[in-house]
């Protein structure tokens, strides 16, 4: 499996959230990668922490979000980034991260996480009128969509056992 380097900014490009993952493969649904336990990303602040489960991430190609698939036991099966339409290298992916998140709990639990932080940097980095009305028209559609549409309900199943296999 090739590495792939993942990179979240915020909108003024600042890093936001680096890892290296491996390509799992890319189908109607976008870009397939994948983290193994005992890999390291590296936070906003410099800081590095450890994956401590196995998950994969889709990247769609023109969509306004990415989807992070957690094995079990992990309390959040999937969590969504609301991002800008990632921008896709030879062996990297690099999205703008909007702040807004979505997460699906394995109990059912549908969550609108971090408004707060969408609020503030609207302001603090001028976000235009337009990207705050998709942003949100983003998080509505994770939101109504993330328990019952594909790619969210199997379409990440096969690629979380390639993953996990010897």
């Amino acid at each position: 499996m090739q590495p792939v380097t993942t990179l979240f900014t915020k909108y003024d490009g600042t890093p936001h959230r680096l890892m290296d993952a491996v390509h799992l493969g890319e189908d109607e649904h976008g870009l397939w990668v994948g983290t193994r336990p005992g890999q390291r990303a590296q936070r906003s602040d410099g800081s590095w922490t450890t994956v401590d489960h196995h998950r994969v991430r889709l990247f769609p190609r023109g969509q306004w979000w990415s989807a992070l698939f957690n094995d079990e036991p992990h309390r959040t099966r999937i969590y969504c980034d609301i991002t800008m339409p990632p921008v896709f290298g030879v062996d990297t992916v690099t999205a703008v991260d909007l702040d807004l998140d979505i997460r699906l709990l394995r109990d059912g639990t549908i969550r609108v996480m971090d408004e707060d932080e969408f609020a503030a940097h609207q302001v603090r980095y001028a976000y235009p009128p337009q990207v705050i009305a998709t942003a949100r028209a983003t998080c509505d559609w994770l939101a109504a969509n993330i328990a019952v549409t594909e790619p969210f309900t199997t379409a990440y199943q096969p690629y979380l056992a390639m993953l996990k296999a010897p």
